[in-house]
């Protein structure tokens, strides 16, 4: 059986055991994390979603965060001769071996779904106010309101 996944904008074919390499997700190191987004599920019969399959996912485990090899980007213009730049780049990734792949019956299976770190960021920072609102007052404000009650 094959699966079709789709993480960090990018498609990927899986198989059960395989290593894959994706954009960094917000996961540990032997923590389980299950991809939702299939798009295609193969093996006796194809299942092709619209745009996605139901109730179809994709488990694997974190091995570990990592980075990609150095990108270098070599800017040379042609007659200025002191006028050479390197600039380098190493993407972070997730390495990630696939454990299985589910037809259906993703949403019961109680494994944390695969965030990528913008989305986690995103979603820290919309908690954030909430968090905020219940804080309490602060202490100056709150001995100034007992002083004047005192007072009255």
């Amino acid at each position: 059986m094959f699966a079709v996944l789709k993480t960090g904008g990018k498609q990927y074919t899986v198989r059960a055991g395989d290593i894959l390499r994706v954009e960094k997700l917000a996961a540990e190191a032997g923590q389980k994390v299950q991809f939702n987004e299939i798009l295609v599920l193969g093996g006796d019969s194809l299942t092709v979603g619209a745009p996605l399959v139901d109730g179809a996912a994709v488990q694997a485990e974190v091995i570990e965060q990592i980075k990609d090899k150095k990108v270098i980007n070599y800017v040379k213009r042609r007659r200025k001769h002191s006028s050479q730049r390197t600039r380098g780049h190493r993407q972070q990734l997730t390495l990630l071996r696939v454990t299985e792949i589910l037809a259906s019956g993703a949403d019961k299976s109680g494994v944390s779904a695969a965030i990528g770190t913008a989305a986690a960021r995103r979603a820290a920072h919309n908690a954030a106010p909430a968090a905020q609102a219940e804080a309490p007052a602060k202490p100056k404000r709150t001995a100034k309101k007992a002083v004047a009650e005192a007072q009255e």
